[in-house]
């Protein structure tokens, strides 16, 4: 089994939703039902796959690629088709495998308008190859292409399946994009001419060269290209303005997938690429990514008391969190990595589950402005009891997964890597600290709101339903990974540490 998950593990869990894609497209519009079984079966297939490769992980060896396979690609420019698993892309393969199956299971019989299943299960498995080809990709331009991949899936999910203003959201968010992809194209061609002959685009090959011997504004000027790329993809302050729009206007299994992986190729390319390549330009930009993680966090945590959109306000508590992770990756310290990977994990269990809760919040109630909602937990008591566990997770409750998230990603601002100001950093700390109060302002007010009293006028004599049977499948496993995580969080962080060590290796501090 073993043998067989090396030569074909990373391949089949990335293409087999793609092969599910194209049995969709064979089969007629009308049969809806084999459709939806056929999207189920290749995310779940996926699913078994990568728990295959989990329980034959050699986790003494996190730190090296396993299941790693490297064939020629692009003779002429020396791109080579290599993927594998370490302790640092496993955690978010794995989450992403676990994400979609259950986003299917959701949408059995909450597909949006225009209804076209056939059309909508086509993009979220397209999404899936392209989410999970970033994680599993060793080469610099296998990484980009996946990296593109996923962004016309989300801008026709958006674009045709949203809400009311979705062309405006769709086109902002592909613009957004692509501005920040052009950046990086024109950074990894960078890499490639100034790197030593043979290098290629091999992440690993990258990371060994390390920008030795290259001069030092230029390196910043590069490590700006892939800043700039992955900052709109987090999305880090200022670049996080599509992201409200997007969620707000995506339907509930857009804004799901969006929070859960999509925002996690952003921070993974900087531990996965930026960082480890060009590891000196990186302490240069230390200093500016954790200034603009903690503009995001209080910037955020505003935004989110300024909302009356309950889907907005969990949109706006994105770039507060999101603002922890670059915060641990600003450290550049071990901890602050191991900080930065299970708070993408936790953000994308919790914030996932809040937003199948808004979606059916929405459904019932046809409504998220919480100046007309209220009384949920009379009308609809296991949902609300759901969305009062999710909102405590997310303002980082000890003993659920969002703490964890957080907390490590402070004490790692005490102590920044080597060449980085103490002093700046701890400011940082404190800063990050103070919007841990600001998360719990806002979310207890949204809870406040949206489950506690007497239902309001508009809906008093309403027949709201509370959980229907594809809810307990898709959330269940949600809820339990959150109390895990929270409970255990050493089953993320011995998975990542020896991988983190590695890709700081080259940093020196």
């Amino acid at each position: 089994m073993k043998d067989l998950l090396n030569d074909w593990g990373p391949t089949a869990a990335t293409f087999l939703p793609l092969l599910g894609m194209l049995v969709l497209l064979v089969i007629p519009k009308a049969e809806e039902n084999l459709a939806k079984i056929v999207a189920l079966a290749a995310t779940v297939a996926v699913f078994v796959v990568v728990g295959l490769m989990l329980l034959n992980f050699d986790y003494d060896r996190s730190g090296v690629m396993q299941f790693a396979l490297d064939n020629r690609w692009i003779d002429a420019i020396d791109a080579r088709y290599a993927v594998g698993l370490d302790g640092m892309s496993l955690p978010l393969v794995a989450l992403t495998a676990f994400v979609m199956p259950f986003v299917v299971v959701y949408s059995w019989n909450h597909f949006p308008e225009p209804h076209n299943p056939k059309a909508f299960l086509t993009l979220l498995l397209i999404l899936e190859t392209g989410m999970v080809g970033c994680f599993v990709a060793r080469d610099l331009l296998l990484f980009f292409v996946f990296f593109e991949v996923v962004l016309l899936p989300m801008f026709f999910l958006i674009g045709v399946f949203g809400g009311e203003d979705r062309k405006y959201a769709s086109f902002k968010f592909f613009l957004y994009t692509v501005f920040g992809s052009a950046f990086m194209i024109v950074a990894i061609l960078a890499v490639y001419f100034l790197a030593p002959e043979g290098t290629g685009f091999s992440i690993e090959a990258l990371k060994a060269w390390g920008g030795d011997g290259l001069n030092k504004t230029t390196g910043i000027l590069i490590f700006g290209g892939f800043f700039l790329a992955f900052g709109v993809k987090v999305p880090m302050f200022p670049f996080h303005t599509w992201l409200p729009d997007a969620h707000t206007q995506a339907p509930t299994q857009g804004s799901v997938i969006l929070a859960a992986v999509l925002l996690k190729l952003g921070t993974y390319g900087f531990i996965r690429i930026a960082i480890p390549i060009l590891p000196d330009a990186a302490r240069s930009w230390a200093p500016v990514i954790g200034l603009l993680a903690v503009i995001g966090i209080i910037y955020g945590a505003l935004g989110c008391l300024a909302q009356w959109d309950m889907k907005r306000l969990i949109a706006f508590s994105s770039v507060a969190h999101m603002g922890y992770t670059m915060l641990g990756i600003a450290t550049m310290t071990p901890l602050g990595f191991n900080a930065a990977i299970f708070g993408m994990i936790s953000h994308g269990l919790i914030t996932g589950m809040l937003f199948f809760i808004a979606g059916s919040v929405k459904d019932r109630y046809h409504t998220l402005d919480m100046k007309r909602l209220g009384g949920l937990l009379v009308q609809a008591p296991r949902m609300g009891w759901l969305l009062g566990f999710a909102s405590m997770a997310s303002l980082g409750l000890p003993g659920l997964a969002g703490f964890w998230g957080e907390f490590p990603a402070l004490l790692a601002a005490y102590s920044p890597g080597a060449g980085l100001s103490e002093p700046v950093f701890r400011t940082f700390m404190v800063v990050g600290a103070i919007g841990t109060i600001f998360a719990a302002a806002y979310l207890l007010w949204m809870y406040q709101r949206v489950a506690f009293g007497e239902p309001t006028e508009e809906f008093r004599d309403a027949e709201i339903a509370d959980l229907h049977v594809t809810d307990y499948i898709a959330w269940t496993p949600f809820v339990l990974l959150i109390a895990f995580f929270g409970i255990y969080p050493q089953a993320i962080f011995k998975v990542t540490d020896a991988a983190v060590h590695v890709a700081l290796s080259g940093y020196g501090g």
